[in-house]
């Protein structure tokens, strides 16, 4: 890993920390607030409670790239959870969770075949690959109950697809912002897109709602910790170490899930959802031991 094993390990914390969110989503949920309540709130949270970080102007640089910072915060957040959300009313959660796994592979395809911004070989596919078996045992833990709902599916492979455009977008715009001004924009504009979704669904969070202390501590944690500090060194990992090899890391996400939710929700583990486990980390460490093979071959010569 070299003198980039800090972005790795950022990698691995943020996605770690992703992998728990469902659980702090579940409960707020039990609470009487919805999935768009919940995304709107922790979004403007983050936005408010960056604002003594400024970093950057009000707007970007030119309006093409304030476009850009727009379509961030639809991809990376008002269109990827309502997708991702109602996809789960037409069809299974274990459906969904192992579609949105596929996010990484999808990035792979489309950073190596359309943007062109980094290579990918057979390896890194096959590895790939070999860490989406390994979320399926995860994700099903030992009960095959998986059957094809199309309405649903294609919602979230368009949030899957979303994701992609993100980690796409914010390549782009790499070295040209600081990344805490991309994150504020994206809490900004992913607040500003989603808004119009209340004028259909009234709005029914009541202050004293918010006053529950279960409620108020995970809505913090998702808005200060979920989104402000995870989305911001996200940006930073994807800058630092390509939008591939920072999203392989993604995988780990369902297997914080099913340890959170073993402690928390007392959720069983089956032996398959250990076999998973270990193939999703199998594969990621032979992904990123390929890639710094590499690096230092190209170092060597």
């Amino acid at each position: 890993m070299g003198n980039k094993t800090i972005y790795h390990i950022i990698a691995i914390v943020t996605a770690a920390i992703w992998g728990t969110t469902f659980i702090s989503s579940k409960i707020l949920l039990e609470h009487g607030l919805s999935p768009a309540e919940i995304m709107i709130l922790r979004f403007a949270m983050a936005y408010v409670c960056m604002l003594p970080f400024w970093r950057g102007g009000l707007l970007a640089k030119s309006w093409r790239d304030e476009l850009l910072m727009v379509i961030l915060g639809i991809t990376g957040g008002s269109m990827y959870f309502l997708l991702e959300n109602t996809a789960l009313v037409y069809t299974q959660a274990s459906n969904v969770a192992i579609i949105i796994a596929s996010t990484p592979l999808l990035t792979t395809l489309a950073v190596h075949f359309i943007s062109r911004q980094e290579r990918a070989d057979k390896r890194l596919y096959v590895c790939s690959l070999l860490s989406l078996v390994g979320v399926a045992l995860v994700v099903l833990n030992g009960e095959f109950i998986l059957k094809l709902s199309p309405m649903g599916d294609l919602l979230t492979l368009g949030a899957a697809v979303m994701w992609v455009i993100y980690s796409i977008i914010v390549l782009k715009l790499e070295g040209k912002y600081h990344p805490l001004m991309i994150t504020r924009k994206i809490f900004f504009y992913g607040v500003l897109t989603l808004a119009p979704y209340f004028l259909f669904e009234p709005w029914s969070v009541e202050w004293q709602m918010l006053a529950d202390k279960t409620v108020a501590g995970n809505l913090l944690f998702l808005g200060i910790v979920a989104s402000l500090i995870c989305y911001w060194s996200w940006n930073i990992v994807i800058e630092k170490l390509g939008a591939i090899h920072a999203t392989n890391y993604l995988y780990i996400n369902p297997i914080v899930a099913m340890i959170t939710a073993y402690a928390v929700l007392h959720e069983r583990i089956t032996p398959l959802a250990i076999v998973g486990t270990a193939l999703i980390l199998l594969g990621v460490y032979m992904a990123e031991r390929k890639k710094s093979g590499r690096q230092e071959d190209n170092e060597t010569n």
